[in-house]
């Protein structure tokens, strides 16, 4: 019985599935069907990747066609790419097909098997190939609780040659491949989530002695150069909460990408929200940076930002911090301008946390300016890209 789905009129000429039930049937062969399914459920344990090319040739004897293939849907592309030919289209192996004009698009549409004979007249593209299609059979390749993800066809090399025993064998071994290639991705998927647990867990023990190292590092110059134990847990823990926020931004990123990732934007403001007086500008482009970058940047706004509520902008009940940044020629471009201050002056010495951000920011090939002026400073930092996805 012919679907509610509306065909063209080209279509509707060369589909004759009706034809299927009035035609001449014999007998079901259980037996044969049963080692068919019991034949692919042995490749699908062996070599899942030829359980395709398997069904197609399994097809191709029980019905007696003369080419046979597997047309799987491309979504991203509107497509059909035909894979696991054999027989006299065979030619064709990697071939496309449009998914709303063609027969393959026309059996998803119905959902059930369909026969169509001499296609190439309502479909161009078979008949600018050279092809004749006598009379083609497709049927769904259909996958539980999901939506097909292709279709089996079969050729034949006359008309009148298909029958509906023809139609009922091939759906029940395409469901069968269906649930085969279901159970397949299922493995597939498993090895995948195991593999990155174990990357995960390689990457969380590096992240961990890296730390380890940088707060040793930083103890030991915290340490050199504070005056007392008050200044010293101060500004050591100061740091150690700065290192702290910005690993909390830190993600782990499974895919084509599997950098350990946070954004720029997300960092600096995590960093600047303890000292403000009023919300900060912050404006760029969305930036991924790596975590050895993250914790160098973390430390480099955490000077700025300690310093501006010290003696600059932050100091003030009117001050405000702007960061702006912009990518150019493979290096990224920052700007921090504290505005808001009142009489800020230059100072007559370097500090040991100005020494660290200068020290930290050629560490990594970049470069540092500062601007004192009245307002309030200005800081232009400019970073190699590169260096930002380590």
């Amino acid at each position: 019985m012919r679907s509610q789905v509306r065909l063209p009129d080209p279509i509707a000429a060369v589909f004759i599935t009706e034809q299927l039930a009035d035609r001449q049937t014999a007998a079901p062969d259980f037996l044969r069907e049963k080692l068919a399914i019991q034949n692919l459920a042995e490749v699908m344990s062996d070599h899942p990747d030829e359980v395709l090319p398997r069904l197609v040739k399994l097809g191709m004897e029980i019905c007696g066609a003369h080419s046979a293939g597997i047309s799987i849907f491309e979504p991203e592309v509107g497509q059909f790419r035909w894979h696991a030919l054999a027989g006299e289209l065979a030619t064709f192996e990697g071939a496309t097909t449009p998914r709303n004009f063609s027969p393959c698009g026309v059996c998803l549409d119905l959902a059930q098997p369909i026969l169509m004979e001499h296609p190439e007249r309502a479909y161009d593209w078979i008949r600018d190939a050279g092809i004749t299609v006598p009379e083609v059979l497709l049927v769904p390749l259909t996958m539980k609780g999901a939506e097909a993800i292709g279709t089996l066809w079969l050729v034949a090399a006359d008309t009148g040659h298909f029958n509906q025993e023809h139609a009922r064998v091939m759906a029940e071994l395409s469901a069968f491949t269906g649930m085969a290639l279901r159970t397949v991705q299922t493995a597939q998927r498993l090895k995948l989530a195991v593999q990155q647990q174990e990357t995960l867990m390689r990457e969380m023990s590096h992240r961990i002695k890296n730390l380890f190292s940088v707060a040793d590092s930083m103890v030991r110059m915290t340490a050199r150069n504070a005056a007392t134990k008050e200044e010293l847990a101060e500004t050591l823990s100061g740091r150690l909460h700065a290192l702290a926020q910005a690993n909390g931004l830190i993600r782990r990123s499974f895919g084509s990408d599997v950098a350990a990732v946070a954004s720029l934007s997300d960092l600096v403001e995590r960093i600047l929200r303890p000292h403000e007086r009023q919300p900060s500008v912050l404006e760029g482009p969305d930036l991924a940076i790596g975590e050895q970058a993250v914790n160098h940047l973390a430390l480099i706004f955490h000077e700025l930002a300690t310093n501006a509520s010290k003696y600059g902008a932050l100091s003030h009940e009117g001050g405000r911090v702007t960061v702006t940044w912009a990518t150019e020629a493979e290096r990224l471009r920052m700007e921090w301008t504290e505005s808001g201050a009142c009489g800020v002056d230059a100072p007559k010495t370097t500090g040991f946390g100005t020494k660290l951000v200068e020290t930290t920011i050629e560490r990594i090939g970049g470069e540092i300016e500062r601007d004192w002026r009245r307002e309030g400073l200005r800081v232009g930092i400019s970073l190699p890209l590169k260096s930002l996805r380590s």
